[in-house]
């Protein structure tokens, strides 16, 4: 069978150099979990180093062209590429609520929402690891103060340790990207329950992050904050300003203040 051939409406760029493969690979600890999914895996450069490690490998590739070549070239994949959209679909029809580590060469064009999808199974994913857009990967992994500090980078934070590892050129994909790439890997905290309300922790942090110039008095309003609570400091801070743990706070007061 021929080489794929990248689609751009799935956003595909196949990665060509065997040794940042195996570098992403080898991001993984293998600590907490016995299996991984592999998303968006092409033509399975990444798979095969993954294949040889102690560990199930299962994948998961909307591409019914991929599908296709996996199976044929992968016999040890047998019954475990899965022909599905990871973002509609429910892994644990094959998981069974066992635990599992994702990783991936992710498409562009998908990368936030397959992070915010793991932080919604974070109970099940002890472990995210690969290769994004290099500025989505930043960002995620960036800290209060800075200019790209948002709602993925706190949310990210609050559950998992986040690492920046390395940055990849375009010129090892087929077609290049336009852009850089960058790799990261998320391991779970140890205690990753938040001692505040995690729904509404995740409303304080989306809003506030909404209208980022405004300071938290004012993008905050929609939550009736009494007039007492609003002479809290915390609300003269802006959200980019408050760290994973002041959110948590912020979250906190915002909780009893509606009690």
């Amino acid at each position: 069978m021929e080489k794929v051939k990248a689609k751009k409406h799935l956003g595909q760029h196949f990665l060509t150099d065997e040794n940042i493969a195996k570098q992403i690979a080898d991001t993984l600890t293998l600590n907490g979990y016995e299996t991984v999914l592999e998303i968006g895996p092409g033509m399975g450069v990444l798979t095969k180093y993954l294949l040889e490690k102690e560990l199930e490998t299962y994948v998961i590739e909307i591409d019914t062209e991929s599908v296709d070549y996996l199976n044929s070239h992968y016999p040890k994949l047998n019954g475990k590429v899965i022909s599905k959209d990871f973002l509609k679909y429910n892994i644990n029809e094959v998981f069974n609520h066992k635990p599992f580590a994702i990783i991936g060469n992710f498409p562009y064009n998908i990368s936030t929402q397959i992070v915010f999808k793991c932080l919604e199974m974070r109970n099940q994913v002890p472990e995210f690891s690969g290769m994004f857009q290099k500025e989505v990967a930043e960002r995620i992994c960036s800290k209060k103060g800075s200019k790209v500090y948002g709602i993925l980078s706190v949310l990210a934070q609050a559950f998992y340790d986040v690492e920046y590892l390395f940055t990849v050129e375009p010129e090892v994909f087929n077609p290049p990207p336009k852009v850089k790439s960058g790799v990261m890997r998320m391991i779970r905290k140890e205690n990753y329950s938040l001692p505040c309300d995690e729904k509404l922790f995740f409303s304080v942090v989306k809003i506030g992050f909404q209208q980022r110039r405004k300071t938290l008095r004012n993008s905050l309003k929609s939550f009736g904050l009494s007039d007492n609570l609003k002479e809290d400091t915390i609300f003269d801070l802006r959200p980019e300003q408050l760290s994973v743990e002041q959110f948590i706070e912020l979250t906190q007061k915002i909780a009893a203040n509606a009690v």
